[in-house]
């Protein structure tokens, strides 16, 4: 009966993320009750439609002005998703095995979700082709002006193993931004993009929402946050991007094992789907949930981490449904 009334309370808190963040941290370390804890009663289905079982290949859209530093961040830890070199191996619990939990979904055929995620090319709209302020609907005006044949190096158009992925620098203000996302996926329009194409979005929160969409890197919004010295440090040093670096996560989780809306997700409308990272919003390591992240994994200065990648990174990535072990997880688990 408490197991049932634990899960009851994780899943009405997930409901009202974003404002989770407004919820008074659980600090404590040792705190292990289990709140990711097994459950038969989320009702994630399969809709028949495709997942991304070909391998990836993904084209980075720059859309603003970038420092090169938080460039490199987000590249490594595209980079970290695949398997690495045998010659060069990450330390565990890496980005890939981290992964290995989105592999698990499959199509109706039985193809798994791909491990090859290659980032093939990259677009720097540094003109704000589409102004400071984007709708929606603007994001694939964004894609589509990185095809065109008028730049330079315009990015391909692949339909077939294509996934676009747009980051919009600390100035640019997105459509519901901030008050109801952090990011977000969707497939083009061929009116818009000329194909219909997997994409996803995620905006770089270090100057407009720290306390949201860079949690647990910054002040969480509310009146009940605790003092800025239980902060967590970032582990790459800059709090924008490594909160991004999980959403980024989150909704390549999410693009590859719903990319049309109509595979993988909980609930009856698919226009509004619960999936397999929505689940696990705010849990990063065993014991998490109310606030608490769990327990996750301190470097030499104090940073938390949870995963490691290429070129000795450390990232803080959420964890996501595992649909065998029917509950939240990742690879730092304690059991």
């Amino acid at each position: 009966m408490q197991n049932l009334l634990n899960l009851l309370l994780l899943l009405f808190l997930f409901a009202l993320f974003p404002l989770l963040q407004a919820l008074p941290w659980r600090t404590q370390g040792n705190n292990l009750n289990y709140f990711e804890g097994s459950s038969n009663l989320v009702n994630l289905e399969y809709h028949m439609g495709p997942v991304l079982a070909s391998p990836i290949n993904l084209y980075i859209i720059w859309y603003g002005h970038w420092n090169p530093n938080h460039q490199d961040i987000i590249r490594d830890f595209i980079l970290s998703l695949s398997p690495p070199s045998p010659s060069r191996p990450s330390r565990r619990p890496s980005v890939t095995d981290w992964w290995q939990t989105v592999e698990l979904y499959t199509d109706q055929t039985g193809l798994n979700i791909t491990g090859t995620i290659r980032l093939s090319d990259e677009f720097h709209d540094s003109s704000y082709s589409q102004g400071n302020y984007l709708s929606r609907l603007a994001i694939q005006h964004v894609i589509r002006n990185s095809l065109t044949s008028q730049n330079p190096r315009p990015l391909p158009l692949n339909p077939y193993t294509g996934l676009y992925l747009v980051l919009t620098s600390s100035d640019v203000q997105v459509q519901d931004f901030c008050r109801a996302v952090c990011g977000f996926h969707y497939f083009t329009f061929p009116a818009v993009v000329g194909a219909t194409v997997p994409y996803a979005w995620v905006g770089h929160s270090g100057k407009q929402c720290p306390g949201i969409c860079a949690y647990p890197f910054a002040q969480p919004e509310g009146s009940e946050a605790p003092p800025p010295s239980r902060i967590m440090g970032a582990p790459n040093g800059d709090v924008g991007v490594d909160g991004m670096v999980s959403v980024i996560a989150h909704e390549l989780a999410e693009t590859s094992s719903n990319p049309l809306v109509n595979a993988w997700y909980a609930g009856d409308d698919p226009t509004a789907p619960t999936e397999i990272a929505d689940l696990c919003v705010g849990l990063y390591g065993s014991g998490g949930g109310g606030g608490y992240v769990g327990n996750v994994y301190k470097d030499y200065w104090g940073n938390g981490y949870n995963l490691n990648g290429v070129k000795g990174r450390k990232f803080l990535v959420q964890w996501v449904w595992n649909p065998v072990q029917r509950r939240c997880f990742g690879p730092n688990a304690l059991d």
